[in-house]
């Protein structure tokens, strides 16, 4: 299968995700050394660089660490220099690993190509850019039950886990999310399940 032709910057935790990417995508791609980004000021400098000539990707794992290293990043560069994309929940080891990690979730090394490929897909140009009917917007997550309620939390978790996403995330990284993933209409019809599933 042909590598997916992406001209934005992918920014990824560590070389071995560098180079599961590689065989999925032309684009960029950098790493950012795990935690080392903290310590490094050629990384920041680096990396403030790209972000000045374009928007970037994030691609980190799903796991505590992944969410320090994305919000780490916005210390760095603005918000809407970044596109955060999220790698699903899955439990595992990676091959090369003694031990899984400290959530036992895959890291992006470990994720399934097809589901990076489709991730990714959107911002490729040879790809076909899913047609948005209108965005999905912090009042539609209010009246959804998805925030400033009660029990937006653990609908937020549900709705989250329906999409492939983690858990954890916030509001805002999952309306952010779901507006580059999803249709409205997508969007309505996983929320429409949970309540039907109540």
């Amino acid at each position: 299968m042909d590598r997916l032709h992406i001209t934005l910057p992918v920014f990824v935790e560590g070389r071995y995700d560098k180079v599961h990417l590689q065989n999925i995508t032309d684009a960029v791609i950098i790493s950012l050394d795990g935690f080392g980004i903290f310590n490094s000021a050629e990384k920041r400098k680096l990396i403030r660089k790209i972000a000045a000539e374009s928007r970037v990707i994030v691609l980190t794992d799903s796991d505590g660490a992944g969410l320090l290293i994305r919000n780490h990043l916005r210390n760095i560069i603005s918000a809407d220099k970044i596109i955060n994309l999220y790698v699903p929940e899955i439990k595992g080891k990676e091959k090369r690993k003694n031990a899984p990690s400290k959530q036992g979730l895959l890291g992006v090394e470990g994720i399934d190509p097809e589901i990076i490929r489709k991730l990714l897909l959107p911002f490729a140009q040879n790809g076909e850019v899913k047609k948005k009917s209108r965005q999905v917007t912090k009042t539609d997550f209010f009246e959804d039950g998805l925030s400033g309620g009660t029990g937006s939390s653990e609908k937020r978790k549900k709705a989250a886990q329906k999409m492939d996403l983690p858990a954890n995330i916030s509001a805002n990284a999952l309306l952010e999310a779901v507006n580059l993933l999803y249709s409205y209409e997508e969007y309505k019809e996983i929320i429409n399940g949970i309540n039907t599933e109540g």
